[in-house]
């Protein structure tokens, strides 16, 4: 039962009891009072005075607990997470369970970098990506960072969310791709991107279309040099690199709660996660991170996420949105493009995802994903080099041999940073925008994702569930 109907029949239980009660006593002091009333007439006029105050105090009373118990029930705009009897948990908006079917978000045109003001952009391409990702039943998007302008970052949230009923995940970096590094070892730049991001919460708080924060990205691959190195002469001093690795990530963590519980402070109606590479240093982030609600995984392990939902929950213990995985469509052996490919592996993530969210035969701690990426980006191969932004350069960046169709390439550079996007780009302009190209995963997902959940099939029988 409700609250409210709760309220409601305490209610009803006190009128009939009071009015009983009333009906009785003023029966038995009228009659009372005229048997009396030679003897006593002004002590029974007295009490009935006094009676009547009292049924006017009862009948007021309740006729005011009924109006405050009868008001219709109204939607929590709160946004939050519940964890189940059994163990899983959900996500939930408006009062409905709400699994994250999303994109990082990115739409820079051929010809640009990182640097272009695409929320300023007069032609509005978020409008045309909006229908295609609404036809498609995505309701998400990731930002990684909000544009520089406020108003034009609330245009695009609200158009994107009034308009298609797409909500935002709004993140910011905290600083990892900056130049210089950051440092975490200093109070003063921490508590200025600190002021950044409470900054970014106050200013978009109350738009309708924010899902939740997300504090991060991949700052975690920083704590051993790998990216970003940053330190200080106390942590320096560590000889032991391990150890010296667990003081940063302790004290880096430690910083991301502080925002965290800042931010509740401020906004207490969306949740707060936090971004990390893999599930790397979480245990060290576990005890230092009460005020984080959900944990921003980045993953890229080909074809099936293995036993990552088990090292995080038992490193970690907090549901889990994937806020970065994905399979790039380039294929570095055979030197072509590979839509087939991009769709046998993220359909078998997506399923995988899926089936491991609340009430499924998973293991019920995912809260859904957002796949790398929606769109392709042609500058990001050779960022320092303008003419190579008008071509979609075939080179690639990095190398992973969970992604086996290709890895046998010579000098094992596999992954192809400008081809990760399930919608292509063409140098070809409609309306102002550079035209869209959904490619073979975009269909496929389109048809996964309108079953929702529903897809997910059960386990064949001898095989464990992931």
């Amino acid at each position: 039962m409700d609250q409210h109907n709760v309220h409601h029949e305490h209610h009803d239980h006190r009128a009939s009891h009071h009015s009983a009660q009333g009906a009785h006593h003023h029966t038995h002091h009228t009659a009372h009072a005229h048997h009396h009333k030679r003897k006593d007439g002004k002590k029974g006029l007295y009490l009935l005075l006094l009676l009547a105050l009292l049924m006017s105090f009862m009948i007021g009373g309740c006729f005011l607990f009924s109006k405050m118990s009868s008001r219709p029930a109204v939607k929590s705009k709160k946004t939050f997470i519940e964890k189940m009897p059994n163990g899983h948990f959900r996500l939930v908006v408006n009062g409905e369970t709400y699994v994250v079917m999303g994109v990082c978000y990115q739409p820079i045109p051929p010809g640009q970098d990182y640097t272009y003001n695409w929320w300023g952009d007069p032609t509005k391409p978020w409008l045309v990506d909006g229908q295609l990702m609404k036809d498609a039943s995505i309701n998400t998007v990731r930002f990684y960072q909000p544009g520089e302008n406020r108003q034009e970052t609330r245009q695009v949230v609200s158009d994107l969310f009034q308009k298609f009923g797409i909500r935002t995940i709004m993140g910011h970096n905290l600083g990892i791709y900056d130049i210089p590094p950051p440092n975490y070892a200093d109070e003063g730049y921490r508590q200025q991107v600190k002021d950044e991001v409470l900054d970014i919460v106050r200013a978009y708080k109350d738009e309708p279309g924010i899902l939740f924060w997300l504090l991060g990205n991949e700052n975690n691959y920083s704590f051993d040099d790998q990216i970003a190195p940053w330190g200080s002469d106390e942590l320096d001093s560590i000889e032991d690199p391990k150890e010296r690795a667990n003081a940063k990530a302790k004290l880096y963590y430690s910083f991301v709660n502080d925002i965290a519980k800042e931010i509740k402070k401020i906004d207490p109606n969306h949740p707060v996660a936090m971004g990390n590479g893999e599930v790397f240093f979480l245990d060290v982030a576990s005890t230092v991170t009460p005020d984080i609600d959900i944990l921003g995984l980045i993953s890229y392990r080909g074809m099936s996420f293995g036993n990552t939902w088990e090292q995080a929950n038992k490193r970690f213990g907090k549901p889990i949105v994937l806020t970065e995985f994905g399979c790039d469509r380039y294929n570095a052996l055979a030197r072509k493009e590979d839509e087939d490919i991009q769709v046998k592996f993220l359909i078998s993530q997506w399923k995988e995802i899926l089936r491991n969210t609340c009430g499924k035969t998973g293991k019920g701690t995912v809260l859904g994903g957002c796949i790398f990426e929606w769109n392709d980006e042609w500058w990001k191969h050779d960022a320092a080099n303008p003419a190579s932004w008008y071509v979609q350069d075939e080179t690639a960046g990095w190398t992973n041999g969970a992604y086996y169709f290709d890895i046998e390439v010579e000098g094992h550079m596999n992954m192809n940073e400008e081809w990760y996007g399930i919608v292509g780009m063409s140098l070809e302009k409609e309306n102002g925008v550079n035209k869209r190209v959904p490619k073979k995963a975009y269909y496929a997902l389109k048809e996964l994702w309108a079953k929702g959940c529903d897809v997910v099939e059960p386990p064949r029988v001898g095989k464990k569930p992931n």
